[in-house]
C-alpha cells in the first residue's frame, strides 16, 4: 500500500499531536549580539545581572526629604539640586530638601518626594502644603527588576517587547538555538512563474510567495527550490537537495492525480506517517520524513496550501525552534452573521471577518466564495472560522468559534 493509498481521514487534531509527538527541538546552540537576536528563541534563561533601577529614585519632579522633618516644620532649606545622572553629591542634613527631578537619584538622608505643585518656594526656603509618609514617589532599588531575576525564559521567541528589556539590562549578548532551515517548492507542469505571460492551460505559481512569507514570518531561514515540473528525474534532485534542510515543505503532488509523481518518490525514499485528514480546505496532507529532513507535503490549491501550512505545519516549527513559549492562534465564541455553508465530514476552516455589531456583540461575516481556489478569500478574512467535523451548514444567529489571525497573517 502506497503512502497516499490509506484508507480514512485523521481528525486535525489528531494529526496535529501525531506531528508534536514526533518533532524534537533542534540543539543548535548559537552566541548572538542583541541586535540580531530578533525572532530568534532563547536556549537559555536570562538573568538580570542587576537591580533595576540600581538607584532609588524620584517618580516625579519636586523636593526629596526626610518624611519626618515634616513633622518638625512646614518649611524646610533648599540645599541642592538632583538630576538625572547629575544626582546630588552630599548627604541633605535635618531640616534640608534638595530640589529633585524625576528618575534622579535620590540623595543620601532622603526617603521621601513631594511633587513641586504641593510647594511654595521663597528663594531658598520651601514650604510644603501637604505631608507624605516615608518611601512615598519614590522608586526603590530592584523596583522593577532584582539582580539574579530571571527576565526572560528559555524557549521564548525574542520579539519587540524583550528588546528593550534585555537592552536595559546591559545584557548585550545571547544563547539562542539556530533557525529551522525550511526548503520548499512548487510542483505541476501547470505553473508559471510571475512576470512571464501565461501558456495555454497555465497557471501562476503563487503558493511558493504565500508559503515563504509564512516561513519567513514563523523564523525560519528559507531554501526556495523554486518550480518543479511533473517529471520523476527532476522531482528525485529536488528532494536531494532538500535534505540539506531540516523540513522539506511541497506544495502539489500529494493527491491521486496520474502525474503526481512526489507521492511515488516519497514511498521509495521516505517514511510517511499520515495523509488526508479530515480537513477543509487541506484533505490531502502528508506528513513524515526524507532521509533526515521532516516532510510536509501541502495540498495544491492556494488556500489548502496556505490553510495547512498556518494550522499544521506552523506549531511544528514553533516546537522545531524551541520556542515554548509559543501560544496557539486566539479562539473565542461569535455569533454567526451570515449563512456558512457547509456539510458534515470535515472540520472546515472557513475565512471571516469578525468586528463588534451595533449591541456590542462579537460576530462574523463569510468574505464569499470558500473555494480552495479562491485566493481573494484570505485577502479580505482577518480570521479563521472552524466549523466542526460533523457540524453542517450554520445560519445567521448561531454561535460558531473564530480564530484570530496571529502575527503571521500581518
Amino acid at each position: 500500500m502506497g503512502c497516499c493509498d490509506t484508507p480514512g481521514l485523521m481528525p486535525v487534531e489528531d494529526a496535529l499531536q501525531k506531528i508534536l509527538e514526533q518533532v524534537k527541538p533542534l540543539e543548535t546552540v548559537n552566541t548572538v549580539s542583541l541586535a540580531d537576536a530578533m525572532g530568534l528563541v532563547l536556549a537559555e534563561d536570562i538573568r538580570s545581572p542587576i537591580n533595576v533601577p540600581p538607584f532609588a529614585n524620584s517618580a516625579m519632579d519636586g523636593y526629596a526629604l526626610r518624611s519626618a522633618d515634616l513633622a518638625q516644620s512646614d518649611t524646610l532649606t533648599l540645599a541642592g539640586k538632583s538630576f538625572a545622572g547629575i544626582p546630588f553629591e552630599g548627604t541633605c542634613e535635618a531640616g534640608q530638601c534638595i530640589r529633585i527631578m524625576t528618575g534622579a537619584q535620590m540623595p543620601d538622608g532622603t526617603d521621601t518626594v513631594i511633587m513641586q505643585e504641593e510647594t511654595e518656594a521663597h528663594g531658598e526656603q520651601i514650604r510644603f502644603l501637604t505631608k507624605a509618609p516615608a518611601g512615598d514617589n519614590v522608586r526603590p532599588i530592584g523596583d522593577d527588576v532584582r539582580q539574579g531575576d530571571v527576565v526572560v525564559a528559555k524557549g521564548t521567541r525574542i520579539t519587540a517587547r524583550e528588546m528593550p528589556l534585555l537592552a536595559s539590562l546591559g545584557i548585550a549578548t545571547l544563547p539562542v538555538y539556530r533557525r529551522p532551515v525550511v526548503a520548499f517548492f512548487s510542483t505541476g507542469d501547470e505553473l508559471s512563474p510571475v512576470g512571464e505571460p501565461l501558456e495555454a492551460g497555465q497557471i501562476y505559481d503563487s503558493n511558493r510567495y504565500g508559503i515563504r512569507a509564512l516561513l519567513e514570518k514563523f523564523g525560519c531561514d528559507v531554501m526556495d527550490l523554486g518550480i518543479i515540473p511533473d517529471c520523476p528525474e527532476k522531482l528525485c534532485d529536488a528532494f536531494a537537495a532538500a535534505t540539506k534542510a531540516d523540513v522539506l515543505v511541497t506544495s502539489g503532488g500529494v493527491s491521486v492525480g496520474e502525474a503526481d509523481y512526489t507521492k511515488d518518490i516519497l514511498d521509495e525514499q521516505g517514511e510517511i506517517g499520515f495523509w488526508k485528514i479530515a480537513m477543509k480546505p487541506g484533505k490531502p496532507f502528508a506528513f513524515g520524513t526524507i532521509k533526515n529532513t521532516w516532510f510536509c507535503g501541502l495540498p495544491g490549491n492556494p488556500v489548502s496550501a496556505m490553510v495547512t501550512l498556518y494550522q499544521l505545519v506552523q506549531p511544528m516549527l514553533a516546537k522545531l525552534s524551541g520556542h515554548t513559549q509559543y501560544q496557539p492562534p486566539q479562539r473565542m465564541k461569535a455569533k454567526a452573521a451570515t449563512v456558512f455553508k457547509k456539510r458534515p465530514g470535515r472540520a472546515d476552516y472557513q475565512r471571516g471577518i469578525y468586528q463588534i455589531n451595533t449591541n456590542g456583540q462579537l460576530e462574523v461575516s463569510t468574505t464569499g466564495n470558500q473555494g480552495s481556489g479562491a485566493f481573494s478569500s484570505m485577502h479580505l478574512a482577518n480570521c479563521f472560522v472552524i466549523l466542526e467535523q460533523e457540524r453542517g451548514r450554520v445560519m445567521p444567529g448561531e454561535e460558531v468559534t473564530i480564530e484570530l489571525f496571529n502575527q503571521a497573517m500581518y
